[in-house]
C-alpha cells in the first residue's frame, strides 16, 4: 500500500515590540529571571490588560504580507488550561475571530511553484518558561516571557513531504524578516514551530489520525522530525496497528519522537470571550494604511531584480535571502555597471565570508564602495583576482579604502615588460621540456609558465602581460 503524507504547521512568532502585549513591561530577551513582570502579566487580582497598539499593527502587516483577509472585528478570548508557566490559569488569545485568515505562501518546487494555504493568523500572549534544574531536583519558572506578544500562523494541511514543510518555513521566515516584526531567531524562541502530521492511503480524501510534534529548534530539526514520524506511522499501519492522536516531543540527540501527552481538542480549552478586553472594529482606512506601509517583499523583489538588472533567477534568489544583503547588492550595482560581475562577487566572495563568519552583512566593515572598487581594480589589471581576495580580507579587518590597502601593502600587479621578461626567461631556461611541448603545438602548456610566473612574483604578475610576452616568444599560445 502506498501512503500520502499530510502536514500542517503552526508557527508561533514573538513580536519585537518594546513592551508586552497587554502591559507596559519591557519585552526583552536575556533579562534576569522574573525581572520584567508586573501585576498584569502575572495575573494578580484586580489588574486589567490593555492591548498594545503596535502588536495590532504588526499583526495586520503579517496578515497582509501572507495574502490574508483582515478581520475588521477584533475580539480576544480566554484559552483555559493549567500549567505552572501560565500564572493566570488561562491565556488571552483569539478563537473565532482571528485578525487574519484565508491567506497563502508560495514555495518553489522542481516543476514550478506550489501554493500553501494559511488558515489563520491570530494574536495572543506567550506563557512563561520552565527551567529544569537537575542539580536542585526542581523546576524553576521564569515569568519574563509571560505576556510577550505572539502571532500564531496556522497553515492548511497542504504539505505533502518534510521537504515541502522545510521550504514553507524558509519562505515564511524570509517574508517575516523583511517585515521587521521579529528577529525570527529560533535559538531565542522568537520563532517556534509545531507540526501536525498524518498519513493516508494514496487517493483517499479523508485525513488520517494526526500526531503533533513539538520541541524542534531549527528548520532542519523540523524536517528530520517529520521524516522520522512519517516512517513511524507507516510502519505502524503496515503492521496492522492504529495511529493514536497524541503530542510528541522530538529528541534531537536520539533522532526519535517520544510521547508527551494525548492531544487536546479545541473544546478542552473552554474558550470564551475575554471580559476584560472590549471588542472593537477596525476602520478600512487603518487596513489600507497597513497595506501601504508594507515593504517590498522577497517574491516581489526577486522578480524586480531579474527584470531591472537582467540577472538570472538563481542569482536573484540568492540575493533576496537577506534584505540587508539585497540592499547592499543594489547599492553596489549603482556604483559599478557590470551587474554580472557584481553578482559574482556578492554571491561568491562576499557570501563565502558571511558564511565563514556566521554573520550578516550589516556586521561587516564592508561597504558597496569597497566591492565596486575591488571589481574595478581587478578589471583594470591593477591587482589579480587572487590578490583581490586578500584585499577583501584586509577591508573586512580594517575598513580601509581599497586603493590605500593596495598602496600600503604594495599589492599592485607588475606590468613592466622588462621585469616580467626576466622572469619568463628564467622559467624558459629551467623548463626545456615545457618549451618543447609548446613548439610541438601544445599551446596549452604555456599555462604552466603563466601560473609559475604569477607564483614567483607572489601574485603581482599581470597574467595578460605574461601571455603577451609568451606570444612574442612562441607565436600564438
Amino acid at each position: 500500500m502506498e501512503f500520502e503524507t499530510v502536514i500542517g504547521l503552526e508557527v508561533h512568532l514573538q513580536l519585537n515590540t518594546r513592551t508586552k502585549i497587554f502591559c507596559g513591561c519591557q519585552n526583552f530577551f536575556g533579562s534576569q529571571p522574573n525581572s520584567n513582570v508586573c501585576p498584569v502579566c502575572l495575573g494578580l487580582p484586580g489588574s486589567l490588560p490593555v492591548l498594545n497598539r503596535k502588536v495590532l499593527d504588526h499583526a495586520m502587516r503579517i496578515g497582509l504580507a501572507l495574502n490574508c483577509e483582515i478581520n475588521t472585528f477584533v475580539k480576544f478570548d480566554r484559552k483555559n488550561y493549567y500549567y505552572p508557566d501560565l500564572p493566570k490559569g488561562y491565556q488571552i488569545s483569539q478563537y473565532d475571530f482571528p485578525i487574519a485568515k484565508n491567506g497563502f505562501v508560495m514555495i518553489k518546487m522542481p516543476d514550478g511553484e506550489k501554493r500553501i494555504g494559511v488558515t489563520r493568523a491570530h494574536m495572543e500572549e506567550d506563557a512563561g518558561k520552565l527551567i529544569h534544574e537537575d542539580a536542585l531536583g526542581a523546576t524553576l519558572v521564569d515569568y519574563n516571557r509571560t505576556g510577550t506578544p505572539l502571532v500564531e500562523i496556522v497553515s492548511e494541511p497542504d504539505m505533502r513531504s518534510p521537504q515541502e514543510a522545510y521550504d514553507y518555513l524558509t519562505a515564511l521566515k524570509l517574508t517575516l524578516s523583511y517585515l521587521g516584526v521579529s528577529d525570527c531567531d529560533m535559538e531565542k524562541g522568537s520563532l517556534r514551530c509545531d507540526a501536525n502530521v498524518s498519513i493516508r492511503p494514496k487517493g483517499q480524501e479523508k485525513l488520517g489520525t494526526k500526531a503533533e510534534l513539538k520541541n524542534m529548534n531549527s528548520f532542519s530539526a523540523v524536517k528530520r522530525g517529520l521524516e522520522y514520524e512519517v516512517t513511524r506511522q507507516t510502519r505502524i499501519v503496515l503492521s496492522g496497528g492504529k495511529i493514536v492522536q497524541e503530542t510528541l516531543l522530538w529528541n534531537e540527540a536520539k533522532g526519535v519522537t517520544v510521547p508527551m501527552r494525548s492531544k487536546e481538542q479545541a473544546h478542552d480549552y473552554r474558550y470564551f470571550p475575554e471580559p476584560d478586553l472590549v471588542p472593537f472594529t477596525l476602520a478600512q482606512r487603518e487596513i489600507d494604511e497597513a497595506r501601504q506601509a508594507l515593504p517590498e517583499l522577497p517574491y516581489q523583489k526577486r522578480i524586480r531584480l531579474m527584470s531591472e538588472y537582467k540577472i538570472s533567477e538563481y542569482d536573484a534568489t540568492i540575493i533576496v535571502q537577506d534584505k540587508a544583503f539585497a540592499d547592499f547588492f543594489e547599492a553596489t550595482a549603482r556604483l559599478y555597471p557590470d551587474i554580472k560581475k557584481v553578482c559574482n562577487w556578492m554571491n561568491v566572495q562576499v557570501t563565502s565570508e558571511l558564511n565563514n563568519r556566521k554573520c550578516s552583512i550589516t556586521d561587516l566593515k564592508l561597504t558597496p564602495q569597497h566591492v565596486a572598487d575591488l571589481i574595478k581594480k581587478v578589471e583594470e589589471g591593477v591587482v589579480s583576482n587572487v590578490v583581490s581576495k586578500d584585499i577583501l580580507l584586509e577591508v573586512l579587518t580594517t575598513g580601509k579604502d581599497v586603493s590605500r590597502i593596495i598602496e600600503e601593502k604594495g599589492l599592485a600587479q607588475v606590468a613592466d615588460d622588462s621585469a616580467l621578461e626576466a622572469v619568463i626567461d628564467s622559467l624558459i631556461a629551467e623548463n626545456p621540456a615545457i618549451v618543447e611541448q609548446i613548439k610541438n603545438g601544445k599551446s596549452s602548456a604555456a599555462g604552466f609558465f603563466v601560473g609559475q610566473a604569477v607564483k614567483r612574483m607572489q601574485g603581482k604578475a599581470n597574467p595578460k602581460k605574461i601571455t603577451e610576452i609568451l606570444n612574442r616568444r612562441f607565436g600564438h599560445v
